[in-house]
C-alpha cells in the first residue's frame, strides 16, 4: 500500500519562502508521475504542480507559474515544492499524490498558511 507523507508546512509572512517534502513509499516511485495539489478552506483540491517519472517535464498553474518549483530525488523516494514570494491566497493544505493517476489513499497533508 502506497504511503504518502508530506512535511514543511508552516507560517510565513508574504513574500517569504517554504519548501515542501513528500515522502512516497510502496510504490515504483520512479516510474511515476507526481503532483502537488493543495485545498483551501471552503474550496476543492486544485493541482499546482506536477513533475513526470524521469523529473525532465514540470508543468504549474497559472496561479503559482514563475513562484513555485516542484523537483523531484528517485534515490529517497521524495518530491519537493519550493515556493518563493509566496501570497496569502497560497494559504491552503498542500498534498502529493500520484499524477495523471492518483492513488486512492492521500496522506495527511501540511498546512501552508502566509500571514499579510
Amino acid at each position: 500500500q502506497v504511503q504518502l507523507v508530506e512535511s514543511g508546512g508552516g507560517l510565513v509572512q508574504a513574500g517569504g519562502s517554504l519548501r515542501l517534502s513528500c515522502v512516497v513509499s510502496g510504490s515504483a516511485f520512479s516510474c511515476t508521475g507526481f503532483g502537488w495539489y493543495r485545498q483551501a478552506p471552503g474550496k476543492g483540491r486544485e493541482l499546482v504542480a506536477r513533475i513526470t517519472s524521469g523529473g525532465g517535464i514540470t508543468n504549474y498553474s497559472d496561479a503559482v507559474k514563475g513562484r513555485f518549483t516542484i523537483s523531484r530525488d528517485n534515490v529517497k523516494n521524495t518530491v519537493y515544492l519550493q515556493m518563493n514570494s509566496m501570497q496569502p491566497e497560497d494559504t491552503a493544505v498542500y498534498y502529493c499524490n500520484g499524477f495523471p493517476v492518483a492513488f486512492a489513499s492521500w496522506g495527511q497533508g501540511t498546512q501552508v498558511t502566509v500571514s499579510s
